[in-house]
């Protein structure tokens, strides 16, 4: 069985970022961004009232502290400052979930906080200190330092496969400063073989191991309310 996550309530004041109320319908978990690289507390907690609406699990998005950069600049930081962040920001979302009498499901770093952790396993190391914080499954990539830091967590760990990021042969994650537009129809059958064949595409056309828990869809990419329409659809036999 599988699950459809989605990084999201990334607005900021004014601003918006992602269609949320048109994604929610279509995915099983909640990322919520914590207020380091979006989101702000009236957008935080508007994001957890959307997802108990839809009956979402809502886990924590928390990031480097780089609004200005969306979280996706790598910052050096100490390994306790880190956990110190991280345990900062889910605490915050953790207070708007207790009004809502909702738990926290898992915690899954936001962009370059991410990307770095699947490369160097102290950074992965700071993140399991303030997971274990809260006794919940960290969220992250398989065949990289995020399992193999947080794989022996007695919370748990969760695979996941991007339907709109790229990935090299080697099966490290592209990130991108800003998403492109993805075809919907070919990221959803993209998502079915990841998770019945336990294999992906890399941008040269092979074939890389991939193991998938869940599948993840970011709010901010172009026409990300049809794209998850289209995983959802394409994964309803195995959805959790």
């Amino acid at each position: 069985m599988v699950a459809i996550n989605c990084d999201m309530g990334e607005a900021y004041s004014i601003y918006r970022c992602g269609d949320d109320e048109a994604i929610m319908p279509y995915i099983t978990i909640a990322n919520v961004a914590c207020g380091f690289h979006a989101a702000d507390p009236v957008v935080m907690r508007r994001t957890v009232a959307l997802a108990k609406q839809h009956s979402v699990k809502v886990g924590a998005h928390p990031s480097f502290p780089d609004r200005d950069g969306f979280g996706r600049r790598e910052l050096k930081m100490g390994r306790d400052e880190l956990t110190a962040s991280v345990i900062y920001q889910v605490g915050a979302l953790t207070a708007f979930l207790r009004e809502q009498g909702m738990p926290l499901n898992h915690i899954k770093p936001h962009g370059a906080l991410y990307g770095l952790a699947s490369r160097d396993a102290e950074v992965a190391g700071a993140i399991a200190d303030a997971a274990d914080v809260f006794g919940v499954p960290l969220m992250g990539m398989a065949n990289t330092q995020h399992e193999h830091v947080w794989g022996s967590r007695d919370a748990g760990f969760i695979a996941e496969y991007y339907t709109d990021l790229d990935y090299r042969s080697d099966g490290s994650l592209i990130i991108t400063r800003e998403h492109d537009a993805y075809d919907p129809v070919v990221a959803a059958e993209r998502s079915v073989r990841a998770v019945t064949e336990n294999v992906a595409t890399s941008v040269d056309g092979q074939d890389i191991p991939m193991r998938a828990d869940c599948i993840c869809i970011h709010s901010d990419t172009p026409g990300a309310e049809d794209l998850a329409k289209a995983v959802h659809e394409a994964l309803k036999p195995y959805l959790a």
